[in-house]
């Protein structure tokens, strides 16, 4: 009896070709982040990919979304049995921090990408982003709007510093640790006044 071996073009999902993106731009960086380049990584031909991605700037999307999964399932661990609001947002903080120094390539194209809720693929990572944090703003008991004001603000400091400093741009002492610290006593400071 003879055996057939399946093509991995016949077998191929969105799923592998999502994974191989996403080691192409951790492995060369995020200009690795092409059909072609991806299709190589696959050792499958470009036509094969476009079956189930239909454009590259398709494809930049669904990575962005995974790694967003990825951000908030590291985000969701870290928080794990901690009820003191300092506490929670301290290591929200540090662990933002720490992804984007871990992963810069991957962190870089999470946050090119705007996500709007009114779009079915954006949807339900827009809702676990509010979810996580709606549990990590609880302890301030806030309105649904106030929670989104706490979001964009801290959003806006964590991503703002770090892309700050990832562009290089912070060059002067004391160390950026103690300027990121500062910061976030700071944000703990402002966010018991959204109320206000």
């Amino acid at each position: 009896m003879l055996w057939v071996v399946p093509l991995k073009e016949k077998t191929l999902a969105q799923r592998d070709i999502i994974e191989a993106a996403i080691v192409c731009v951790e492995t060369e960086g995020e200009t690795a982040l092409g059909v072609n380049r991806v299709a190589r990584e696959l050792g499958i031909t470009p036509p094969s990919i476009y079956k189930h991605v239909e454009s590259g700037a398709a494809l930049r999307r669904l990575v962005a979304l995974e790694i967003w999964q990825r951000f908030l399932t590291v985000c969701c661990r870290s928080i794990e049995g901690i009820g003191d609001a300092s506490v929670l947002l301290k290591t929200v903080a540090h662990t933002a921090r720490k992804f984007a120094r871990s992963h810069p390539e991957l962190y870089r194209i999470m946050t090119a990408i705007p996500l709007q809720p009114a779009e079915p693929d954006c949807a339900s990572t827009v809702q676990s982003i509010v979810a996580f944090y709606r549990r990590v703003l609880h302890p301030y008991k806030f309105t649904e709007s106030e929670t989104i004001h706490a979001m964009r603000i801290l959003n806006a400091a964590f991503y703002g510093f770090v892309a700050t400093e990832q562009a290089g741009l912070l060059t002067l002492e004391p160390s950026t640790e103690e300027s990121y610290d500062r910061m976030i006593n700071a944000l703990i400071q402002a966010i018991q006044y959204i109320r206000q």
